[in-house]
């Protein structure tokens, strides 16, 4: 993996680096929200909104302004997206209001969707065609470790200097990926001038949606299960609430192993790939609901889920390229609005499993049966393009 590192461009790190900041962006603010509503007067829902506002910009910003910019050569695009992104951190930080602080989040996430779109077009196409999922995990990888630090990281500085000064490490590490992009990564024209009719169009395919179907049942039955991993965790595996951080910590070293080593399976064999994964991460996630109150397992289980899941994250970002190819750039947006949709649906399945009295297992059911449907999707659909081929 090292080696194969030294061997991608140097500008797959002003990616990745883009990456980190947008994922601290997106989780580092969790930790702080306690000071936030203290700050600014407001219920704890209310704050939430800081959160859920932002995850519903990111779908919006990945499809609509994804197509808006579609016919920009990428590397100004890249660089736009990135001044929007400092922007919304400056105004968060300096914030007077919790309205003002609203705002700047939903500036931020604007470009959080359209950044990964283009981003994972602009990767692919730095290298071969059989390491372009290399490429593009490479870029996640910045987001797979903000999983791992940015909320520890962002409730340290939080804590320490104020919350704000969380957000202006954030518009720093903006402004250093800025220049970045800028030395290190070549221009990269956009396709052949056509209308946005025709670029939107290509979400009409039958294996684009299939695909992003995929996307949608994969993160689901993974964010589903993992948001309410800590109560499953402390209620009934037996753990103490402090024990959840380094729980959530060997999920987040998973994710980032997963995705660098599901971008080199994607690269041999995608779709077969992707099939596989699944089946196994059906497996994880029952297992996980079975052997749920031995400690031991759980320390397994909580390692393997982000590993397996997040293994996914590479071929399904080149599964609706690959269907897209005269509009890559669209496409790749749909897949990032689809994941946040899938989150967010996950999420509410689960929570409706344990409002109906099912338990704190019941995620984990949950997650592996919309990852069986993930899998029912993907192989008829897998076969149909074997055929076409």
């Amino acid at each position: 993996m090292t080696q194969q590192m030294k061997a991608m461009p140097k500008g797959l790190i002003a990616l990745a680096l883009g990456g980190f900041g947008i994922g601290l962006t997106e989780f580092g603010i969790v930790g702080l929200l306690p000071e936030i509503t203290a700050d600014f007067d407001v219920s704890e829902s209310v704050a939430g909104y800081l959160v859920s506002g932002y995850a519903l910009s990111v779908a919006v910003g990945a499809i609509g302004l994804t197509a808006a910019v579609s016919r920009v050569e990428r590397k100004r695009v890249l660089l736009g997206l990135v001044v929007l992104f400092i922007v919304g951190n400056l105004i968060s930080a300096m914030a007077p209001t919790y309205a003002v602080m609203l705002t700047g989040r939903i500036v931020a996430a604007l470009c959080h969707g359209a950044f990964f779109s283009v981003g994972a077009v602009v990767a692919s196409n730095m290298v071969p065609e059989n390491r372009k999922a290399g490429a593009i995990s490479l870029m996640f990888a910045g987001l797979t470790v903000a999983n791992v630090v940015g909320i520890p990281f962002g409730t340290f500085i939080g804590q320490q200097l104020g919350w704000r000064a969380t957000f202006w490490v954030i518009t720093a590490i903006g402004v250093i990926t800025f220049f970045g992009i800028q030395l290190l990564v070549q221009r990269s024209p956009a396709p052949e001038a056509g209308s946005l009719r025709s670029e939107i169009g290509v979400l009409r395919r039958p294996q684009v949606l299939l695909s992003a179907m995929v996307s949608i049942l994969t993160f689901g039955g993974l964010v589903g299960a993992y948001t309410y991993i800590a109560f499953t965790l402390t209620e009934i595996s037996g753990f103490e609430a402090k024990a959840v951080p380094g729980l959530l910590l060997l999920f987040g070293v998973g994710t980032f192993i997963g995705n660098l080593l599901g971008g080199r399976l994607a690269d041999r064999a995608l779709d077969r790939s992707l099939q596989m994964i699944l089946v196994v991460l059906i497996a994880v996630l029952s297992g996980f609901a079975l052997m749920v109150t031995n400690a031991l397992a759980a320390l397994v289980a909580m390692f393997l889920l982000g590993a397996i899941g997040f293994a996914t994250a590479p071929g399904l970002q080149l599964r609706i390229m690959h269907f897209a190819g005269d509009a890559p750039t669209v496409a790749s947006g749909a897949n990032i609005a689809a994941l946040n949709i899938g989150n967010a649906f996950g999420t509410w399945l689960g929570g409706l499993a344990i409002a109906a009295g099912l338990g704190f297992v019941s995620p984990l059911w949950v997650g592996a049966g919309l990852a069986t449907a993930a899998l029912l999707v993907l192989m008829p659909s897998s076969a149909a393009s074997r055929r076409v081929a």
